[in-house]
């Protein structure tokens, strides 16, 4: 079933102790839509600049993600600047710059409009709301957002989140919407504002899914490096909604596996900077580490 991921695309400059990498492709349409490519078909709506060139393009193409949705206009694609020192779980952020983005208005292709599930990046709730209204017959909806607006449009964030089915964000983030200090309070705040399922990503500690009948904490997948966390939540998320997407089912139980598949794909992620190890995967070691995490993770009753 087809999945449709309206967000940012981006060129991010990126320091950690592992090294530096100048302009590389990302946005969290970019990484949402590049990893949910390994579960199910993709579209996406974004917007660049006229310095985003046909070797960028040919980075979706790879995937074969429809990008009619993609915009193209006069001026200069986003930017992002930041680095990682000792706290590989959050950036430091350097420099923004919006470009094309600040005045982003997703514009949804008629041969969109029969997706049945959508991401709705981290993009202005109102934004957001106008994309969930153009699509009104979803299987299933999920939103991402940030403190940003939390803190600065939340009645139109409160809009949003009335239509969605399920809600993606950090445990700062968790905390700030509820006005709750316990993430299980939090979550069920949450849930009176509307989304039937909160995901909420714990970094390094993996994330815990508040779903319709149970609460499922997958952990993060043990490695002995992160090079570049840059992108992991949305690569959490394209793992989380690409599976859903791939088999249609929206029970709990499936919502447990999808959390363990976005777990699977945020640990590639953070192998290497940007989309490198994105791109270079199999789906012989994407299911391999899904038997990992579930073999690290079982015990007998």
């Amino acid at each position: 079933m087809s999945l449709l991921a309206v967000g940012s695309v981006a060129f991010d400059s990126v320091r950690t102790p592992y090294g530096e990498v100048h302009e590389i492709l990302g946005g969290s349409a970019t990484f949402f839509s590049v990893t949910a490519s390994w579960f199910t078909s993709v579209c996406v709506v974004a917007v660049v600049g006229e310095d985003f060139g046909d070797e960028h393009l040919g980075v979706f193409r790879q995937r074969s993600i429809d990008t009619a949705g993609l915009e193209k206009v006069p001026g200069r694609t986003f930017r992002w600047r930041g680095e990682y020192l000792g706290d590989m779980n959050s950036a430091r952020t350097l420099e923004t710059q919006l470009n094309v983005f600040e005045s982003f208005v997703p514009k949804i292709p008629p041969s969109y409009l029969t997706s049945q599930f959508l991401f709705l990046g981290n993009i202005g709730p109102a934004l957001q709301l106008n994309v969930r209204r153009a699509l009104p017959n979803l299987r299933a909806s999920a939103l991402d957002t940030m403190n940003y607006w939390i803190s600065g449009t939340p009645d139109d964030l409160a809009k949003v989140l009335a239509t969605v089915e399920i809600l993606l964000i950090n445990e700062g983030e968790a905390r700030l919407l509820s006005k709750e200090n316990n993430l299980k309070k939090a979550a069920a705040g949450i849930k009176k504002l509307g989304p039937r399922a909160v995901v909420i990503k714990r970094g390094e500690h993996g994330a815990t899914l508040f779903g319709p009948e149970s609460i499922f904490t997958v952990p993060a997948f043990l490695l002995e490096e992160v090079r570049d966390p840059t992108g992991a939540g949305d690569t959490f998320a394209g793992g989380f909604m690409g599976h859903l997407a791939r088999t249609g089912d929206l029970a709990d139980a499936n919502l447990r596996r999808a959390a363990v598949y976005g777990s699977v794909m945020g640990s590639f992620a953070v192998e290497e900077f940007g989309l490198g190890r994105l791109l270079r995967l199999t789906q012989n070691e994407i299911e391999s580490r899904y038997r990992d995490i579930k073999n690290l993770t079982h015990f007998d009753a």
